[in-house]
């Protein structure tokens, strides 16, 4: 990945000029509140609101806000939007789901399993250290939840390897002084395929563009006819440029925020502290998994001190398949990222034998997709269903319940 940064870097063209005497007055001039230079820090905090305490059921698979909450919410913010589909989804109102990736990003916003239902709800320690910040600690947090965390996967979008720091300054550089302006719904597919209009909408709730919008057509969804850079926008994304490019500040393993802090700090001096992650540890005990394939499946138990190496293979034992093969596990942290872990012999870490059971930081509900041989692409479903506590007769992996009949492993041109 550093490679590819580094072709990046010396072939990505125009680049922004550097920050000039004026953006930097403006910078050290600029008073940051709930409402300026954009509405996101109050836009962000009505999201809370709408979600506690009761927190939102969420659709299962990439966990997104349901039909039924998005037309009241949308109305609650500060920039709602018109539009004409009969059955719209969280992507539809690009302010909700650009809010909604902070939310996930910054690791306030929790996915919780009640038995077959997923929920968003906050997360208690970090929304206190989030009510602690200014209004400027909150808005560069926001600003680092978005352009260094917020990968769009959490959106149920492909995986970015980028990040949205890069495709911001890179759509920067396309915008024109006098702005960019769309004539018909069919000239804004570009900005909606890059960078997205969720980050679009993110641009103008931080204060960085101007956005006008239009009357939808009938069956279509939300119409931009044109919009403007701000000075804000060119003082910010100018000085940020540089590390966009270089991919310096994104960390594969651990979320910690202020990481823009030194080179924003100067401007702004108030801002002092971070949103604070806890940090989840060793979890100890004994797991229960419940595990599929095709239409049978098999539980599981192993203690939490078992390195994933161990369920791996137990896996393998009890669907009666052989150990030829590499395989790789992944699940989504609480940040809503994909953690992947392979095959002692593969070449990228974490690796299964390296990572104990009880440091997956999973809770019970959550799931891991087990992909086994990179050829035939065996995926099976791991489910955590409980964790008991510790039993020192329970030494190791054993498979206690088994439901159907294992597929064949393996095909001749014999077999029908």
């Amino acid at each position: 990945m550093d490679d590819i940064f580094a072709q990046l870097e010396s072939t990505l063209s125009p680049e922004l000029p550097s920050i000039n005497e004026s953006q930097t007055q403006l910078l050290q001039e600029l008073s940051i509140d709930e409402n300026h230079p954009g509405t996101i820090v109050r836009d962000f905090q009505t999201l809370l609101d709408f979600i506690q305490p009761k927190g939102v059921e969420v659709s299962s698979v990439n966990n997104l806000l349901p039909l039924k909450v998005l037309s009241e919410l949308n109305s609650r913010l500060s920039h709602p939007i018109e539009i004409k589909l009969k059955r719209p989804v969280q992507k539809s109102y690009p302010y909700i789901n650009g809010l909604y990736l902070l939310l996930r990003s910054s690791g306030i916003g929790q996915i919780k399993a009640q038995g077959k239902k997923q929920i968003l709800v906050l997360d208690t320690a970090i929304l206190t250290s989030w009510s602690n910040l200014n209004s400027t600690e909150r808005y560069f947090n926001l600003l680092e939840a978005w352009l260094i965390w917020g990968n769009n996967e959490i959106l149920g979008e492909h995986q970015d390897p980028f990040g949205n720091l890069f495709r911001c300054t890179q759509f920067w550089v396309r915008v024109l002084d006098k702005g960019l302006k769309f004539a018909k719904y069919e000239n804004q597919q570009d900005i909606a395929y890059y960078p997205g209009l969720h980050n679009v909408a993110l641009l103008e709730l931080f204060g960085l563009i101007n956005i006008k919008q239009g009357k939808p057509q009938e069956g279509k969804g939300w119409r931009i006819t044109s919009l403007q850079r701000l000075p804000l926008g060119d003082a910010l994304l100018q000085l940020l440029f540089p590390l966009g490019i270089r991919g310096e500040l994104r960390d594969d393993v651990n979320v910690t925020f202020g990481k823009l802090q030194s080179y924003l700090k100067p401007f702004f001096p108030e801002w002092e502290h971070n949103l604070i992650l806890t940090q989840q540890g060793f979890h100890d005990g004994i797991y229960i998994f419940k595990v599929s394939l095709t239409r049978c499946w098999r539980r599981i138990v192993i203690p939490a001190k078992k390195e994933l190496s161990w369920l791996a293979e137990t896996i393998l034992d009890a669907f009666d398949f052989d150990y030829d093969h590499l395989y790789e596990f992944s699940y989504k942290d609480r940040c809503g990222r994909t953690i992947k872990i392979g095959h002692p012999y593969m070449e990228t870490p974490p690796f299964a034998n390296q990572v104990k059971i009880g440091d997956l930081s999973l809770e019970p509900g959550a799931r891991m997709t087990y992909l086994y041989d990179f050829g035939d692409n065996w995926e099976f479903d791991v489910q955590l269903e409980a964790i008991n506590p510790p039993d020192n007769k329970i030494k190791k992996a054993k498979i206690i319940e088994i439901h159907g009949n294992a597929p064949q492993q393996y095909w001749s041109e014999d077999d029908e």
